[in-house]
């Protein structure tokens, strides 16, 4: 997918893909070589790299991981080495893009991390 949002295919041009799921752009890619080139296209679209997710703050290894389906917060902070002796353990800020616009809230361990997230682990007072 490139920077606009599209997958270029040949053929038959440019196809919308931002906020699509892998299901809806089999069927938009369906669609668009039904009505031109092929009478029952049978399209499979499969994600082969995924956007790394971010741990920052007080963990052991804070940086850039490559994101699997499934990870929380609780995996992702294993990933990263676990906490740091200063970690707050309870209280972790999550930045998301949503539409260009980075949405910043507090989140639980148990929370799903998706591709492109920046996780923030705070450092305790005491």
């Amino acid at each position: 997918v490139e920077q606009a949002g599209h997958i270029s295919m040949p053929l038959i041009g440019d196809i919308p893909a931002r906020g699509l799921t892998t299901p809806e752009i089999e069927v938009a890619i369906a669609s668009r070589l039904r009505a031109t080139y092929l009478r029952n296209p049978d399209v499979a679209v499969e994600i082969a790299v995924r956007r790394p997710f971010f741990i920052l703050g007080e963990v052991n290894n804070a940086g850039q991981y490559p994101h699997v389906p499934g990870v929380t917060v609780r995996s992702a902070v294993a990933v990263a080495g676990g906490f740091s002796p200063r970690a707050n353990e309870r209280v972790f800020r999550l930045t998301r893009a949503i539409d260009g616009e980075a949405l910043k809230t507090r989140i639980g361990l148990d929370e799903p991390v998706l591709p492109g997230d920046t996780i923030q682990v705070s450092e305790r007072l005491f």
